[in-house]
């Protein structure tokens, strides 16, 4: 015959081990929040805040900074002329150039590759920022840069192809 007392206290003990780890788990299923992502624009474009507007959309908080001098700011940052677009933008030690649209940020602050950054050259169509009524959407793609520069990705409006 089983005394109950002591399944009870050995359950007890038992649950009482486990609470820390459980804990711990339940910290690491958290989602981070995402970091401020730093956008510089020059004070006479639009689609500039469009891009602001899907960022944010998608959880990250953004500060918007005006620069009539962007060709500075992108020649500082390691923005090369064939991937230059009309704004660029900080997040996470990253440059992000371009309306690069909030999963492939999301992917690069994942995986944490060696580059200088994201970048979508242009301004293509439908491409978040570029989203206008009545505008088909053209499939592009975003490169990462830094030593080198490679497809990070196609993209159709804000997904990825």
């Amino acid at each position: 015959m089983r005394d109950n007392r002591s399944i009870s206290r050995r359950a007890i003990l038992a649950t009482a081990g486990a609470l820390p780890l459980l804990m711990a788990t339940a910290r690491w299923g958290q989602a981070e929040p995402l970091p401020l992502v730093n956008v510089t624009k020059d004070p006479s474009c639009g689609c500039c805040d469009g891009w602001a507007t899907h960022l944010k959309a998608a959880g990250f908080p953004v500060r918007v900074v005006e620069s009539a001098d962007m060709g500075s700011l992108k020649q500082r940052l390691g923005v090369l002329a064939e991937l230059a677009s009309c704004h660029t933008a900080e997040v996470g030690g990253y440059v992000v150039e371009g309306h690069v649209p909030a999963a492939a940020i999301r992917r690069l602050l994942s995986e944490r590759p060696e580059a200088t950054g994201l970048a979508v050259p242009g301004m293509p169509a439908g491409s978040p920022g570029m989203d206008f009524p009545g505008v088909d959407p053209e499939p592009y793609e975003a490169f990462l840069f830094g030593q080198t520069t490679r497809s990070f990705g196609r993209f159709l409006g804000p997904r990825e192809i």
